[in-house]
Protein backbone atom coordinates (compact mmCIF):
# COMPACT_ATOMS: atom_id res chain seq x y z
CA UNK A 1 0.00 0.00 0.00
CA UNK A 2 1.42 3.44 -0.83
CA UNK A 3 2.14 5.89 2.00
CA UNK A 4 3.22 9.48 1.51
CA UNK A 5 5.69 10.48 4.19
CA UNK A 6 7.39 13.76 4.99
CA UNK A 7 10.90 12.69 5.99
CA UNK A 8 13.45 15.36 6.88
CA UNK A 9 11.39 17.98 5.08
CA UNK A 10 10.97 16.01 1.85
CA UNK A 11 7.78 14.34 0.71
CA UNK A 12 8.17 10.80 -0.54
CA UNK A 13 5.83 7.93 -1.34
CA UNK A 14 6.68 4.39 -0.31
CA UNK A 15 4.78 1.26 -1.31
CA UNK A 16 5.08 -1.04 1.70
CA UNK A 17 2.89 -3.14 3.97
CA UNK A 18 0.92 -1.20 6.57
CA UNK A 19 2.54 -3.08 9.44
CA UNK A 20 6.13 -2.53 8.27
CA UNK A 21 8.11 -0.84 11.05
CA UNK A 22 9.12 2.71 10.26
CA UNK A 23 12.71 1.68 10.99
CA UNK A 24 12.81 -0.60 7.94
CA UNK A 25 11.12 1.98 5.74
CA UNK A 26 13.79 4.52 6.71
CA UNK A 27 16.76 2.16 6.41
CA UNK A 28 15.81 -0.25 3.64
CA UNK A 29 13.41 1.72 1.46
CA UNK A 30 14.65 5.31 1.87
CA UNK A 31 18.31 4.36 2.48
CA UNK A 32 18.60 6.54 5.60
CA UNK A 33 21.07 4.44 7.57
CA UNK A 34 21.60 6.79 10.53
CA UNK A 35 18.70 5.30 12.47
CA UNK A 36 19.99 2.04 13.91
CA UNK A 37 18.43 -1.32 14.67
CA UNK A 38 19.27 -2.33 18.19
CA UNK A 39 16.76 -4.64 19.84
CA UNK A 40 13.56 -4.61 17.79
CA UNK A 41 11.36 -4.28 20.90
CA UNK A 42 11.72 -0.55 21.65
CA UNK A 43 13.88 -1.10 24.71
CA UNK A 44 17.31 0.18 23.65
CA UNK A 45 16.55 3.51 21.95
CA UNK A 46 18.98 3.10 19.03
CA UNK A 47 16.12 3.61 16.57
CA UNK A 48 14.72 6.83 18.08
CA UNK A 49 13.33 9.31 15.54
CA UNK A 50 10.86 12.17 15.78
CA UNK A 51 7.36 11.69 14.35
CA UNK A 52 4.97 14.63 14.39
CA UNK A 53 7.05 16.38 17.02
CA UNK A 54 7.50 13.37 19.32
CA UNK A 55 10.47 11.09 19.90
CA UNK A 56 9.41 7.50 19.13
CA UNK A 57 11.01 4.13 18.65
CA UNK A 58 11.01 3.48 14.91
CA UNK A 59 11.23 -0.28 15.41
CA UNK A 60 7.85 -0.23 17.16
CA UNK A 61 6.13 2.42 15.01
CA UNK A 62 4.26 1.05 12.04
CA UNK A 63 4.52 3.06 8.86
CA UNK A 64 0.72 3.30 8.81
CA UNK A 65 0.85 5.10 12.18
CA UNK A 66 3.59 7.55 11.18
CA UNK A 67 1.49 10.62 10.49
CA UNK A 68 3.08 14.03 10.38
CA UNK A 69 6.66 15.08 9.75
CA UNK A 70 9.40 12.52 10.45
CA UNK A 71 12.87 13.69 11.44
CA UNK A 72 15.82 11.32 11.54
CA UNK A 73 19.37 11.99 12.70
CA UNK A 74 20.14 13.01 9.10
CA UNK A 75 17.43 15.67 9.31
CA UNK A 76 18.71 17.56 12.36
CA UNK A 77 21.38 19.42 10.43
CA UNK A 78 23.08 18.56 7.17
CA UNK A 79 26.23 20.31 8.39
CA UNK A 80 26.20 18.86 11.92
CA UNK A 81 25.54 22.30 13.41
CA UNK A 82 22.57 21.43 15.61
CA UNK A 83 23.51 22.33 19.23
CA UNK A 84 23.24 18.69 20.34
CA UNK A 85 25.48 17.51 17.50
CA UNK A 86 27.99 20.25 18.34
CA UNK A 87 28.00 19.29 22.01
CA UNK A 88 28.43 15.59 21.19
CA UNK A 89 31.52 16.46 19.16
CA UNK A 90 32.95 18.89 21.75
CA UNK A 91 32.55 16.40 24.62
CA UNK A 92 33.65 13.48 22.43
CA UNK A 93 30.71 11.39 23.59
CA UNK A 94 30.80 8.55 21.11
CA UNK A 95 32.97 5.54 21.73
CA UNK A 96 31.71 2.87 19.32
CA UNK A 97 28.96 5.28 18.24
CA UNK A 98 26.26 2.73 17.46
CA UNK A 99 23.66 4.08 19.91
CA UNK A 100 24.49 7.73 19.42
CA UNK A 101 21.86 8.63 16.81
CA UNK A 102 19.14 7.48 19.19
CA UNK A 103 20.85 9.19 22.12
CA UNK A 104 21.04 12.46 20.19
CA UNK A 105 17.41 12.28 19.07
CA UNK A 106 16.29 11.68 22.67
CA UNK A 107 18.48 14.56 23.89
CA UNK A 108 16.96 16.89 21.31
CA UNK A 109 13.48 15.89 22.53
CA UNK A 110 14.46 16.65 26.12
CA UNK A 111 15.95 20.04 25.30
CA UNK A 112 12.93 21.01 23.25
CA UNK A 113 10.70 20.64 26.30
CA UNK A 114 13.25 21.54 29.04
CA UNK A 115 15.72 24.22 28.03
CA UNK A 116 17.92 23.89 31.13
CA UNK A 117 17.58 20.30 32.35
CA UNK A 118 18.93 19.09 35.67
CA UNK A 119 20.95 15.89 35.99
CA UNK A 120 17.75 14.19 37.16
CA UNK A 121 15.86 15.50 34.09
CA UNK A 122 18.58 14.15 31.81
CA UNK A 123 18.76 10.79 33.55
CA UNK A 124 14.99 10.38 33.33
CA UNK A 125 14.75 11.47 29.67
CA UNK A 126 17.68 9.33 28.57
CA UNK A 127 16.57 6.27 30.55
CA UNK A 128 15.86 3.57 28.02
CA UNK A 129 18.63 4.66 25.67
CA UNK A 130 21.24 2.01 26.21
CA UNK A 131 24.93 2.61 25.60
CA UNK A 132 26.95 -0.59 25.70
CA UNK A 133 30.15 1.44 25.97
CA UNK A 134 28.89 3.21 29.10
CA UNK A 135 29.32 6.82 27.99
CA UNK A 136 26.45 7.97 30.20
CA UNK A 137 28.47 10.60 32.07
CA UNK A 138 29.68 12.14 28.80
CA UNK A 139 26.12 12.02 27.44
CA UNK A 140 24.87 13.94 30.49
CA UNK A 141 27.73 16.43 30.12
CA UNK A 142 26.94 16.89 26.42
CA UNK A 143 23.23 17.52 27.10
CA UNK A 144 24.22 20.29 29.54
CA UNK A 145 26.63 21.68 26.93
CA UNK A 146 23.96 21.54 24.22
CA UNK A 147 21.60 23.46 26.51
CA UNK A 148 24.17 26.24 26.84
CA UNK A 149 24.92 26.23 23.10
CA UNK A 150 21.21 26.26 22.28
CA UNK A 151 20.63 29.25 24.56
CA UNK A 152 23.18 31.27 22.59
CA UNK A 153 22.61 29.78 19.13
CA UNK A 154 19.82 31.79 17.53
CA UNK A 155 20.35 30.45 14.02
CA UNK A 156 19.63 26.82 14.82
CA UNK A 157 16.05 25.67 14.43
CA UNK A 158 15.82 22.15 15.88
CA UNK A 159 12.89 19.97 14.92
CA UNK A 160 9.95 20.40 17.31
CA UNK A 161 9.78 17.37 19.56
CA UNK A 162 8.09 16.24 22.70
CA UNK A 163 8.64 13.48 25.22
CA UNK A 164 9.94 10.11 24.08
CA UNK A 165 6.74 8.86 22.48
CA UNK A 166 4.55 10.13 25.31
CA UNK A 167 1.93 12.81 25.22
Amino acid sequence: MPYTLNVNGKSTTVDVAADMPLLWVLRDVLNLKGTKYGCGIGACGACTVHVNGRAVRACQTRVSAASGPIVTIEGLSAEGTHPVQQAWQEIDVAQCGYCQAGQIMSAVALLQRTAKPTDADIDQAMNGNICRCGTYLRIRQAVHRAASIGATNTTSQPAPVGPRGEE
